[in-house]
């Protein structure tokens, strides 16, 4: 029997060829990741610390360090960085010098909110207990130590603790009902005595260009009505007036750290606590506090203080309509280049220049969107259906409108992009089997084609407006502003004011970094701003992507 040959042969290891670009780009990725979450985790903790409410310090200042530092032996201030102080050359054997930076409050007083103090200048750091945070509708925070609550010759010091808790509370809430109360008349009725003014007065300019005599007849009964609501006017604005004098009747009375007494109205007070006496739980339902007047209130102090409600809301509004306006459109125009268009030179020439419009500069757009919807639509509109109204423009300038409509051109080309190649990626076969079945060409695309390619026409949009939320710049030409008392949305007829200048999460954050006056106290809110833009995008971007999963799951058989 002849013996089995056991010996195989093994092919020698050959090198693979490239493999060092392989790790090259997975170390790129990782690399590009790693940045990613770094910058994620710096705004979240940034941002986070923002609501986080903080113990106040009272500091002790070494003798020597007394007016070359801080006029008094002693300051309160919230610790809100330790750093190595900058500019200093120091030894290798030798430490750097630290500082830090307390938030003193107080800017009426001392002029600044925040104060930097070498940590040699120190002596001691307590936490007395006894010290009060006050957040007022003006000047940012005070700290201090409070003293008593004053009203007309009637006062109940602080040393007799619930009766001055119970006092200031319910004056506090009283002062807050007076200020709702305020707010109705001044923006809703005034408010809404002032449109009536001005539609009529718009009425009485119109009876008076064509100077017939039943215009004159008609002028003089628009002039009794406007007399009639002008005297309504007077009478709920000395309402007004009234009610916010009461708002100064009550005073808290409280001490500096350097001895003075400050006498605040109880109707500029927005909130208050005591920082140090506060347990962990405590300080958690603060936390959440913080965080749900930040997202439903209005912005104050030049946006550095209270909320961004108003920026959510023109941020989400915008981005609705930029999705509505574009979606249309590029799906259209991808429908028309890829199932109806004769494929040729002129095609490609066509998509050559929609690849290129994704490259230009975003502020071009904007320049774009100014002139064209801005000057030339909107004034078009103004001359034909608001003449009564010029030369002030309705519709002839910034607006939510425009501004939606401008980066939806801005970001259209993503979206024929990928409804192109989501058309492109469905089977062959499925057209053919809609043929055979006696369907037209309309019919197959609407019943077989657009369903099929539905997730990547919505990766389109999610990607459109990832990048639509985030842009700045076109925005500052055609219709972002600083401050919007008037959100686009509201519920005075017609409802939609569409017409309307509105807030925006980016170009709040590009104020808050850029054109605050105080950059200091400007900072934390720069971080909680974006924190919430992003947060808002994902919102946004979920929503779209839960769609789209929905789609893939229904229409499997497509290449998705």
């Amino acid at each position: 029997m002849a013996k089995l040959n056991t010996k195989f042969w093994i092919p020698k290891q050959t090198k693979i060829v490239g493999e060092q670009f392989v790790w090259l780009t997975g170390m790129g990725m990782v690399i590009g990741l790693v940045m990613i979450v770094y910058l994620l985790g710096v705004i979240l903790v940034k941002g986070v610390d923002v609501f986080w409410p903080k113990p106040v310090a009272q500091v002790t200042l070494q003798q020597d360090a007394v007016k070359k530092a801080w006029p008094a032996s002693t300051l309160i201030g919230i610790i809100s960085m330790h750093q190595d102080k900058p500019g200093q050359i120091v030894p290798v054997d030798e430490q750097p010098l630290q500082e830090k930076q307390f938030f003193v409050g107080n800017k009426e007083v001392y002029g600044f909110s925040f104060k930097y103090i070498d940590d040699k200048d120190i002596a001691e750091i307590s936490y007395p207990k006894e010290i009060i945070e006050i957040e007022r509708f003006e000047y940012g925070d005070a700290l201090g130590y409070p003293l008593r609550v004053q009203e007309e010759g009637k006062e109940i010091a602080f040393s007799d603790h619930k009766a001055f808790l119970s006092t200031l509370n319910a004056a506090i809430a009283q002062a807050h009902q007076r200020q709702a109360v305020i707010q109705k008349i001044e923006q809703k009725e005034i408010g809404g005595i002032s449109r009536k003014i001005e539609k009529l007065k718009r009425q009485q300019k119109t009876l008076e260009q064509k100077g017939s005599a039943e215009s004159v007849a008609k002028i003089q009964k628009i002039e009794l009505k406007v007399a009639e609501l002008n005297e309504s006017y007077e009478i709920l604005a000395k309402e007004a007036r009234k009610l916010r004098d009461r708002l100064d009747e009550k005073q808290l009375v409280y001490q500096l750290a350097a001895g003075r007494e400050m006498t605040l109205p109880v109707g500029q007070i927005v909130s208050y606590s005591f920082p140090n006496q506060m347990s962990f739980m405590t300080r958690v339902g603060k936390f959440f506090k913080n965080i749900w007047i930040f997202v439903s209130t209005e912005p104050r102090e030049a946006n550095t203080e209270g909320g961004v409600f108003p920026a959510i809301f023109g941020t989400f509004v915008m981005t609705v309509l930029m999705s509505i306006a574009v979606t249309p459109f590029g799906v259209v125009a991808a429908i028309y280049l890829r199932e109806y268009a004769k494929q040729g030179l002129m095609v490609r020439i066509v998509r050559i220049a929609v690849n290129n419009l994704a490259g230009v500069p975003s502020i071009v757009f904007g320049v774009f969107g100014l002139g064209f919807f801005v000057y030339f639509v909107g004034g078009s509109i103004d001359r034909l259906f608001f003449s009564d109204a010029l030369p002030t423009p309705t519709f002839g300038t910034g607006g939510v409108l425009w501004a939606s409509l401008t980066l939806a051109l801005l970001t259209v080309p993503v979206v024929i992009v990928a409804t192109e190649e989501a058309i492109a990626a469905v089977p062959r076969g499925m057209r053919e089997g809609s043929f055979a079945c006696g369907a037209s060409k309309w019919q197959t695309i609407k019943r077989i084609v657009l369903p099929a390619s539905a997730p990547g026409i919505l990766t389109g949009v999610i990607l459109a407006m990832a990048r639509g939320a985030g842009e700045v710049a076109p925005l500052m030409l055609v219709g972002v502003v600083k401050l919007a008392p008037s959100l686009p949305v509201d519920g005075i007829f017609p409802f939609f004011h569409f017409e309307r200048k509105f807030m925006h999460l980016g170009f709040h954050i590009y104020d808050l970094g850029f054109q605050s006056p105080d950059s200091e106290a400007a900072k934390p809110m720069v971080f909680a701003t974006t924190l919430l833009l992003i947060a808002l995008v994902l919102v946004l971007n979920s929503g779209a992507v839960f769609i789209r999963e929905k789609l893939r799951k229904r229409y499997a058989r497509s290449a998705f």
